[in-house]
C-alpha cells in the first residue's frame, strides 16, 4: 500500500487534497529531491560494485 501510493506520487497522478499553488510546488521539489536520491543512491550502488 505505502509503495503504491509513492509510485502513484512520483507518476504525478491525481490526489486528494486542497489545490493551493503552494502545495502544488511543495510536491513538485519533493518529487525533484526524491527522484535525485534515487539517482544517487544508483550510483553510489553503480561504483560500490565495480
Amino acid at each position: 500500500m505505502i509503495l503504491k501510493k509513492f509510485l502513484s506520487y512520483l507518476t504525478f497522478r491525481k490526489q486528494e487534497g486542497p489545490k493551493s499553488s503552494y502545495l502544488k510546488m511543495m510536491h513538485g521539489i519533493n518529487r525533484i529531491s526524491i527522484l535525485m536520491f534515487l539517482v544517487a543512491v544508483i550510483v553510489m550502488l553503480v561504483r560500490f560494485c565495480k
